[in-house]
């Protein structure tokens, strides 16, 4: 992993405080993501740049049930 993990935050459409606990935890189990921390319709991610890209990110959230994008 890099030095510094890198902060993104992904807009999850139609996500609920609770659903985002099940997605949040779906994208902590990616290799090199350190973090996943949800709120109503968003999730803050950190992760390893070298490791996975924001589309990953996204693709791992639309796997879950819900359209996201990039904030």
């Amino acid at each position: 992993m890099t030095n510094k993990a890198t902060r993104v935050l992904l807009g999850v459409r139609g996500m609920s405080r609770e659903a985002g606990t099940t997605v949040s935890e779906a994208l902590a189990a990616l290799p090199g993501v350190v973090k996943a921390t949800p709120d109503e319709g968003q999730i803050e991610v950190h992760y390893d740049p070298s490791q996975l890209t924001v589309m990953d990110l996204v693709r791992a959230v639309r796997r879950q049930g819900f359209l996201a994008g990039m904030l």
